[in-house]
């Protein structure tokens, strides 16, 4: 008769055990899907699409989706209660966090919908303020969000 997993994995040194237990950790960890996320933490479709604002089977194509724009993965994530982070593995680097990317910076204008605003010109071209919208405070460095790569160790990383 075989033997069973339990004894096999008993049967081996403390140190491939260890090895395997880790191994079976990080497999345990990794998700494959946004549904499987949202099971996770006990929430319904229902519950996300009252989050995103829109109904139950836009959340159900959301998470059949294989491609989908950042911004969109960022609402769901945060609607689970989530902090999405991405991170970009280059050889010789440390792994490096990018961020400010779905993020949709407030617009300085919105485009007037009037036809006759922009006197035979198109809405694309013809960009203007709408009278009820105030123009866009100035940026600084102190209220601009962190763009881009954020790491530690840059020396690290040229080459």
């Amino acid at each position: 008769m075989g033997r069973t997993q339990t004894e096999m994995l008993d049967s081996l040194p403390p140190e491939r055990r260890a090895g395997i237990e880790a191994r079976y950790n990080d497999l345990r960890a990794d998700v494959e899907s946004l549904a499987g996320l949202r099971q996770m933490v006990g929430k319904a479709q229902m519950d996300i699409a009252a989050s995103l604002h829109i109904k139950q089977p836009s959340v159900s194509r959301i998470e059949r989706q294989t491609d989908m724009y950042l911004s969109t993965l960022l609402g769901y994530i945060q609607a689970i209660g989530g902090k999405l982070e991405l991170l970009v593995h280059l050889p010789g680097c440390p792994p490096l966090r990018l961020s400010g990317l779905g993020v949709i910076p407030a617009a300085p204008f919105r485009r007037r919908t009037d036809p006759m605003a922009c006197s035979n010109q198109s809405e694309v071209s013809c960009p203007t303020l709408m009278p009820e919208q105030e123009p866009a405070p100035a940026r600084s460095p102190e209220t601009e969000p962190t763009r881009g790569v954020v790491f530690d160790d840059v020396a690290s990383c040229r080459g």
